[in-house]
């Protein structure tokens, strides 16, 4: 039977501006917009699997902060708690055709609504209530010190009220800009949460685990499975409250390849999913956040990590085929 958990989702809600063409600014001016942020992508995708999650950000009143919450709202998810202050959304500009190619970015997102929260203003106890589950990833104490105090102020009250905790590694170095390296940071926040998401390279930036530098794409899966324990029995000796970590590998040879495949651990045992490959990308962009997103929906259902790793994997490989930041509901 599946256990009823309600999610609550905590990030910034952005606005991406990609260009059908090579070159972002062209004759043809052939810009698309789409919603996203890392956060409400997993939003997106969990509301789509039909569980309950609502999502907290702060964006302006205006008829294109709306519009993007109402697109989640669509896809079922409780937009509710939205703090509507401020003056714009946080922006991001994808230069390169849907991330097919560099996949260089551009972040529009200082002084945002979401970026000038201000510590002891959010409720947090009382935005819980009703949730059994908090998710947040790095992308938020990358901003600014500031969101960093209220990323623990949020982890705080959700171990207080007995909240599963979640974290995704995301590792931005264009946001760290604010003085403080990720590891400076992070592992305060981290020790509050039992699923961990990320990477072996990710978890050195920001918890300090080793990895050995000569790994590359040549490496084969066998040899990063094991460097994928090695990094996961430091992290639980680091962090005793996680019980579940989980890790992607992706692979980019061209445009349109990707090569993907994810790892699971617990304190004891190991699971590597099988090697997806693809030469038909449509938008890499959100395919970490589908996997994040899977993740979730198969802690949530299943005990057997071979099904928990394949169910993330599966999630985050058919996102490459979507266009946009959000997910279709594959998994």
């Amino acid at each position: 039977m599946q256990k009823q958990e309600n999610i609550l989702v905590f990030g910034e809600l952005l606005l991406r501006f990609s260009s059908a063409e090579e070159q972002f600014i062209s004759k043809n001016h052939t810009v698309s917009l789409f919603p996203g942020g890392s956060e409400a992508n997993v939003t997106a995708s969990l509301s789509q699997w039909n569980i309950p999650c609502s999502y907290v950000t702060a964006a302006p009143k205006n008829a294109l902060a709306a519009s993007a919450l109402q697109t989640l709202s669509d896809l079922g998810a409780d937009t509710s708690k939205t703090l509507i202050q401020g003056s714009r959304l946080g922006l991001y500009f994808l230069l390169s055709a849907n991330g097919l190619s560099s996949g260089e970015v551009v972040y529009d997102r200082k002084f945002s609504s979401f970026s000038t929260l201000v510590p002891q203003t959010i409720d947090w106890d009382s935005l819980m209530e009703g949730h059994t589950w908090f998710h947040f990833t790095a992308l938020t104490p990358a901003l600014n010190e500031t969101m960093a105090i209220i990323c623990k102020e949020a982890l705080i009250a959700a171990k207080k009220k007995g909240l599963k905790i979640s974290v995704d590694l995301n590792y931005r170095n264009r946001l760290w800009d604010y003085g403080k390296q990720p590891i400076e940071v992070m592992p305060e926040l981290v020790q509050y949460c039992d699923v961990i998401m990320g990477n072996i390279w990710a978890a050195n930036k920001m918890l300090g685990t080793a990895v050995d530098p000569s790994l590359d794409r040549n490496t084969s899966s066998e040899e990063y499975f094991e460097q994928a324990k090695a990094s996961a029995r430091e992290i639980f000796e680091k962090f005793p409250q996680c019980s579940h970590l989980a890790n992607t590998f992706r692979f980019m040879d061209q445009a349109k390849h990707n090569l993907f495949y994810g790892t699971y651990h617990t304190r004891t045992e190991h699971f590597i999913s099988d090697v997806r490959e693809t030469y038909d990308v449509i938008d890499r962009i959100g395919s970490g956040d589908a996997f994040m997103a899977g993740l979730i929906y198969a802690l949530i259902h299943t005990n057997d990590g071979q099904e928990i790793i394949n169910k993330a994997t599966n999630a985050g490989y058919q996102k490459l085929f979507v266009k946009g930041d959000f997910g279709n509901g594959s998994i």
